[in-house]
């Protein structure tokens, strides 16, 4: 039923996008709540093309995966608490898409922390839990951020920074503000320092990674940068481009080295989004959206897949049992390959009109030499990761168990995942036609232009390379443990934002706990008073219990007393 109503309203919002697009509309509406002391409470929507646009994609996504999510939850117990979590999901992403106000940004905003949390800890074991506390802990972070931001906003006396964006350059307030929400950004999107939280979030049933890395969770911060992009001032934009482009290589190298087939899909978002967070602080904040858009529509169809096999190999995620799929579970292999290729870039499918389209922008007003190698290094090592992975699940060996029953994937998921194939295939020249009035016209030097081409063959034969073609000691990962233990941890940024911060806090509260809470003020404190006071009343007690003989000893030592005093 919730499939159903979200993809109505999707192909509605998809219509009034191209209409608001055409006729060059934005409509705010605002709906005066209550008065409070002259100061009025009001509940603002803004509707563009972008966000009618967004919400369509986010919609239609929701849909394909709830439609699929009916039967890999099959035979769960709280399969209806599942669903109406993800539809809450939706609705936090639905408000903070539509808000132009910093309040109820930040109601959608800590929507999707807090059920986001509840999603990843739905399988009970300490394994959901630890990846829940820190995907919550990472984005309260953020929270926190634009809490700071909207104290700071009382500085104009409304929260619609939509209002305010034509001065923010200039202003100093306004700067510091800016600086909150891209903080704010930071966390939500997982950029570096706070990316650990995003693999670790996998824990989290498939269809819920399916929607979180395509077009809810890790989108919002680049959506709101997106929005405030106007309003970025140069400091902070240096400052996202280069947090962008660590986090983007970081990724990248890391999933070479990863062998959980979710992590790696996951990393493979984390790659992504540090492309959009580049290309948008180069100022391209419509290529950033588009980015965005292409991406959700084969990041999702990615992790459908990924589900169909785990749950075909009794869930098993390790990409070294797997092998051979091709041949049990050939249209799931075969939209799993269209969904790995468009990620690359493969011309004329959808990733590859907005990610060519970025690294020509790049070509032709690149910064440096250190922004343009990382660009197209980072490139090649999405194709890489991307050909390790083809070649592992779908080409080599078979690793399971023996014996095995494999079949393809049921009807359910099977529609769930047709229904976003044809948009990965066609949806990238849709969208450009849509999203850019004019088309784009870009000269460059041959070399250049090849550039994107070149790099994507190198990443081919690395990825070969990587895999080795055998799973013993001649695999090249097994050569350099050291470092390929490294580079799979993502820098050691999992140990450092686990560990690393909550080992000396732990250890100062167990120690002020047992010197303080349990030793001197234990000593000095209540109980020991209470145990000094009690000992003396039984002295006391025993004194005054033993009334005769105490009297007679009193009198004995009183005569003693007195004779000493006199002889």
């Amino acid at each position: 039923m919730y499939s159903l109503v979200f993809l109505g309203f999707s192909i509605l919002m998809f219509f009034l996008s191209m209409m608001f697009n055409v006729m060059d509309l934005v409509l705010i509406l605002e709906f005066h709540l209550f008065s409070v002391n002259s100061s009025s409470v009001v509940m603002t929507i803004l509707l563009d093309w972008m966000s009618f646009l967004f919400m369509s994609f986010v919609l239609y996504i929701s849909s394909m995966v709830i439609l699929y999510s009916g039967d890999y939850m099959f035979g769960d117990l709280n399969i209806k608490r599942f669903i109406l979590l993800v539809v809450m999901f939706v609705l936090s992403m639905m408000l903070l898409i539509i808000s132009p106000n910093l309040i109820s940004i930040l109601l959608g905003w800590d929507g999707l922390g807090l059920v986001s949390y509840c999603l990843v800890i739905y399988y009970q074991n300490i394994k959901s839990y630890n990846a829940g506390m820190l995907t919550a802990l990472s984005n309260r972070i953020g929270d926190v951020f634009l809490l700071l931001s909207i104290a700071w906003m009382l500085n104009y006396g409304s929260w619609n920074y939509y209002y305010y964006l034509d001065f923010y350059k200039e202003d100093s307030v306004m700067k510091i503000i800016t600086f909150m929400v891209f903080m704010a950004a930071l966390t939500k999107s997982a950029q570096i320092p706070f990316s650990s939280w995003l693999p670790a979030a996998m824990a989290a049933p498939t269809p819920v990674s399916s929607l979180v890395h395509s077009s809810t969770l890790v989108t919002a911060g680049i959506y709101l940068l997106i929005r405030f992009s106007f309003a970025l001032n140069t400091v902070v934009l240096l400052l996202l481009l280069f947090i962008g482009t660590m986090t983007m290589f970081m990724a990248g190298l890391g999933a070479n080295f990863e062998f959980d087939l979710k992590k790696i899909i996951a990393l493979s978002t984390l790659s992504q989004l540090g492309l959009m967070m580049s290309i948008l602080a180069l100022g391209e904040w419509e290529l950033s959206f588009f980015h965005l858009l292409t991406h959700a529509l084969f990041k999702a169809t990615l992790f459908m897949c990924a589900g169909c096999m785990i749950h075909n190999l009794n869930n098993c995620q390790d990409i070294r049992f797997m092998g051979s799929l091709i041949f049990s579970m050939p249209l799931t292999c075969s939209i799993f390959l269209i969904s790995n290729l468009a990620l690359c870039g493969l011309p004329f499918l959808s990733g590859f009109y907005s990610k060519d389209l970025i690294l020509e922008i790049l070509s032709l007003n690149y910064l440096n030499i250190y922004i343009y190698l990382i660009f197209f290094i980072s490139t090649g090592l999405t194709v890489s990761y991307t050909f390790r992975l083809i070649y592992y699940v779908l080409l080599g060996n078979f690793n399971f168990i023996s014996l095995n029953s494999l079949n393809e994937s049921s009807f359910l998921m099977l529609s769930g995942m047709m229904g976003l194939i044809f948009f990965v295939i066609m949806g990238g020249s849709l969208l450009m036609w849509l999203i850019f009035p004019v088309p784009y016209f870009i000269c460059l030097p041959l070399i250049m232009k090849m550039m994107a081409l070149i790099v994507s063959i190198i990443g081919m034969g690395l990825g070969v390379l990587m895999s080795q073609i055998s799973l013993s000691s001649k695999l090249m990962s097994l050569f350099y443990y050291k470092i390929s233990l490294f580079l799979a941890l993502m820098w050691n940024m999992p140990v450092l934002s686990t560990l690393g911060l909550n080992y000396s806090c732990l250890y100062l509260g167990k120690m002020y706990y047992k010197v303080f809470d349990q030793g001197w003020s234990e000593y000095f404190g209540g109980q020991n008073m209470y145990l000094l006071i009690k000992m003396n009343s039984m002295k006391l007690h025993f004194i005054f219990s033993q009334k005769l003989k105490i009297l007679l000893l009193l009198l004995v030592i009183w005569m003693m007393v007195l004779l000493l005093m006199f002889f």
